[in-house]
């Protein structure tokens, strides 16, 4: 037997959340059997825990959480062994497949990576996915050329999960991080996590007005997408780039094509969902030697499984800060 937050939906199509105690036999098809310990909430989750299920969730019952970190159980594959600590990110785990928000999993082996070195399983989830993410779009950037010497480095959507893993990351490798929030009270918490300059929301909020600005920024991470990644691209210096995480702000960008045909600007699709193995355990590597662990720790909220469907809702009207991580034994 083992914990879930089952979604169910009634008679109305309306999906709710409640823990069940349900039996192994539950689980569905995979190589691997992993005894879950935490998971944590990110924006994909809220959208699945919402009464639509929104628009992820296709086969019902579900056990949402897209990511979670624990010890294998049982496996079929030789590459892991009971015993072993692993972190899974991504593969639409928690969406199209059952995910974290348990005591148990089953996945197919190949969705898996080894806990990185240097890391606890709460700590592996306290940066979790969002962090993940995070790296893997500072990872791109430096591929295309980026050097704390370049300049500034904008962050939008900087109090979220990805957001604020972002600032620290940036800033412990020496970059001027100026992160952009809509949300004044979160500004002293995101100087502590190293931003030096703090960017009101409104300042980029603006529809276009020219397809090109003063040149600002040596690179951007953007988790807000819509207007302000329109409104940011026109801003870059020459032949920086972005990399775009998140859609918070909308799906459409209203963008022109000048900033890329005059600046040579680059706009970098980071998807952590289906990122190879090798990534990403080079991205879990990386965040274990340089993401500030103590720095992580004040920007993380932990609560039991009961908490979860409240704070999906938060989520979604964006009022969680920071990272929450889920104790899927509480």
């Amino acid at each position: 037997m083992f914990r879930a937050l089952v979604l169910e939906k009634d008679a109305a199509g309306q999906a709710s959340a409640s823990l069940q105690e349900l039996d192994d036999a539950r689980l569905p098809e995979g190589e691997v059997t992993v005894a879950v310990r935490y998971s944590t909430l990110n924006y994909k989750d809220g959208l699945c825990l919402s009464p639509s299920g929104g628009g992820l969730v296709r086969n019902w019952p579900h056990v949402a959480g897209i990511d979670f970190a624990g010890v294998v159980e049982d496996s079929r594959d030789p590459r892991y062994k009971p015993g072993d600590a692993v972190v899974l990110t991504g593969w639409r785990v928690g969406e199209a497949f059952w995910g974290g928000y348990a005591t148990k999993a089953r996945v197919k082996a190949d969705w898996l990576v080894p806990l990185p070195a240097g890391l606890g399983l709460r700590q592996t989830m306290a940066i979790g996915t969002a962090g993940l993410t995070a790296m893997l779009a500072l990872m791109a950037l430096e591929a295309h050329g980026l050097t704390p010497d370049k300049g500034e480095v904008l962050v939008t959507g900087a109090a979220g999960g990805v957001g604020s893993v972002a600032v620290s990351l940036l800033a412990a490798r020496g970059y001027r991080v100026a992160a952009v929030t809509g949300r004044p009270e979160t500004e002293s918490w995101l100087r502590d996590l190293g931003a030096t300059r703090i960017v009101p929301r409104a300042d980029l909020a603006e529809t276009v007005k020219r397809p090109l600005e003063a040149e600002a920024w040596a690179g951007c991470i953007d988790a807000v997408g819509g207007a302000m990644l329109a409104r940011v691209l026109g801003q870059m210096q020459h032949r920086a780039s972005v990399a775009a995480v998140g859609n918070a702000g909308g799906l459409a960008v209203p963008a022109s094509i000048i900033p890329f045909l005059l600046r040579g600007v680059n706009l970098l699709g980071i998807d952590s969902a289906q990122s190879p193995f090798e990534e990403r355990s080079r991205a879990w590597s990386r965040l274990a030697a340089e993401l500030p662990l103590d720095r992580l720790e004040g920007t993380v909220r932990e609560v039991g499984l009961a908490d979860v469907p409240a704070l999906g809702a938060a989520i979604l009207k964006g009022a969680v800060q920071g990272r929450i991580v889920v104790d899927v034994t509480r």
